[in-house]
């Protein structure tokens, strides 16, 4: 005989965590407030020295790309591509460009645009934000391999991995809910026009629907980015108060036997406990403690690439953030993230066992390493993301053109055979 739960009881008991969370929380900060200080304080400094200027003009950019219809052209362009091989609309071709060269959470929040914008359904944005919503890559080379791991090569194998880890991710989020409805795609009813054509119309149509003045256009995205920004310092700010306070007051420490257990599972070092459990609430402690870990090499950098394809629950909260005003759910990316994690530490492991030359031979162009935290680091910053965004976009055209020529060679061969 089962036991069956009424779901009010369920539901009062989920009503009633959140407010005791809440109390201990702030109960731990009181006990705990130079602590708590301090780590508000390094939040701030994270936001201001790395998030402001990584995220601040893609926020805005990406926004007005948007507006003019420039997202309507790329719809069009690459739908031969982003169709077959992530089953999302060919938008989201400008989301994957972004996302995965200025970082977290740029790709969730231009997903949610789309939705809103009917360029794609919930479901296809549940596949798109999975594999779409990356770290960027001055962060897994500046921060990570040079000033972490103060061995510049580990950042040519935590970017790598991590990328092909996240392809990985939208290939298999392909499969998520195959008989769901497709969004229509953008297109000319002229037939016989070119894709070119057809992607040109798209965007003049789209432009004349928006409307809006260049000036407002230009005030709307500068207001919705900053506010977008304020709301990920908010985040950054609460998560490593909460870090701080539950490693002080001894509750990683709790964890630890449960953690050693699963790292055994994959035959790695026990010392890395606090690394892993710090990476599942925050990127940046995570990876901070990997490095220092007295452990293999090898495994340390297996954990932190893990724990960067994770991205920690305060990014998570962030997605959650951005998708609340749509039918999006969370689930799906969370379970993306866990997938990617695996397959960034496996890809990982492949990459640093290879002997391609030897791994002493992998290295980073100087450009992609930033310097100190001053004027020049937000240009260097907003260089390397814009440098990305410019070699995926190219590299997604590309691909879409050789793809549409292919496709019309067919058509005409086939019409040839026929005769």
């Amino acid at each position: 005989m089962r036991l069956r739960i009424p779901q009010s009881k369920v539901a009062k008991l989920s009503q009633m965590i959140l407010p005791a969370v809440a109390v201990m929380i702030t109960i731990a900060i009181i006990r705990f407030p130079q602590e708590a200080f301090q780590a508000a304080f390094e939040g701030l400094d994270v936001w201001f020295n790395i998030v402001l200027p990584a995220l601040l003009p893609f926020f805005i950019g990406s926004q007005l790309l948007m507006g003019l219809g420039v997202v309507h052209f790329m719809g069009v362009f690459l739908e031969p591509l982003m169709r077959p091989l992530f089953n999302v609309p060919g938008a989201g071709s400008f989301v994957m460009a972004m996302g995965l060269a200025s970082g977290y959470p740029l790709g969730a929040m231009l997903t949610a645009k789309l939705v809103k914008r009917r360029l794609c359904n919930s479901r296809e944005a549940e596949r798109l934000v999975s594999f779409s919503n990356t770290a960027d890559p001055l962060f897994m080379v500046g921060a990570v391999a040079v000033g972490m791991f103060k061995d510049v090569r580990v950042g040519s194998v935590i970017a790598l991995s991590h990328y092909i880890s996240a392809f990985l991710v939208g290939i298999i989020m392909r499969f998520y809910s195959p008989k769901s409805e497709k969004t229509p795609q953008m297109a000319s009813e002229r037939k016989s026009e070119s894709i070119v054509l057809k992607a040109t119309r798209e965007l003049l149509r789209a432009r004349k629907e928006d409307a809006r003045p260049l000036g407002q256009l230009l005030g709307d995205c500068i207001k919705d980015s900053i506010n977008s920004l304020l709301l990920i310092l908010g985040f950054i700010i609460l998560f490593s108060v909460v870090i701080r306070i539950i490693t002080v007051a001894g509750f990683v420490n709790m964890l630890i036997p449960a953690v050693n257990i699963l790292l055994k599972l994959f035959g790695l070092d026990e010392n890395l406990s606090p690394a892993v459990i710090s990476g599942i609430f925050e990127i940046t402690l995570g990876t901070k403690l990997a490095s220092s870990a007295d452990a293999p090499f090898i495994q340390r950098v297996i954990v932190a690439s893990a724990i960067i394809a994770w991205s920690g629950i305060s990014v998570h909260f962030q997605v959650m953030s951005m998708l609340s005003n749509t039918d999006v759910k969370i689930f799906p990316y969370i379970m993306a993230r866990a997938l990617h994690a695996l397959l960034a530490g496996f890809v990982t492991y492949i990459i640093m066992t290879i002997p391609i030359e030897g791994f002493a031979s992998w290295s980073m162009p100087v450009f992609a390493i930033a310097p100190a935290r001053n004027s020049e680091s937000w240009l260097n910053i907003f260089a390397v993301s814009s440098q990305v965004f410019m070699f995926l976009f190219s590299l997604f055209v590309l691909f879409s053109i050789i793809l549409y020529l292919i496709k019309g060679f067919e058509i005409i061969t086939f019409k040839v055979i026929k005769k």
